[in-house]
């Protein structure tokens, strides 16, 4: 069985970027302590610091699906809230080649 890969971007409002910045960091234990959390990588565009992408592996769609309805992310979610410029895009990817 091949593991789902899935990135997130997150993009904070001008001015945001810390408050963006540490509701995410908050998330990245948690994450890496699910079960079926293969890797979780958070880290923050180098051309603009209001975009951070999140590169993560999971066992089974059913494990994103979980890690989606955790408290821990809820509460990430909740925090930024506010502060982000457009809703967190999520992509589950397809490998190509």
């Amino acid at each position: 069985m091949t593991d789902i890969a899935v990135t997130a971007i997150i993009t904070a409002k001008p001015g945001s970027e810390s408050a963006v910045q540490a509701a995410l960091t908050a998330l990245v234990e948690p994450t890496r302590a699910e079960p079926g959390c293969v890797d979780y990588q958070l880290a923050v565009s180098s051309v603009d610091p209001a975009v951070f992408i999140t590169t993560e592996r999971w066992r089974t769609s059913s494990d994103v699906e979980a890690h989606l309805e955790t408290e821990h992310v809820k509460t990430a979610l909740d925090t930024a809230g506010e502060h982000l410029a457009v809703p967190p895009a999520i992509h589950p990817l397809t490998p190509l080649a």
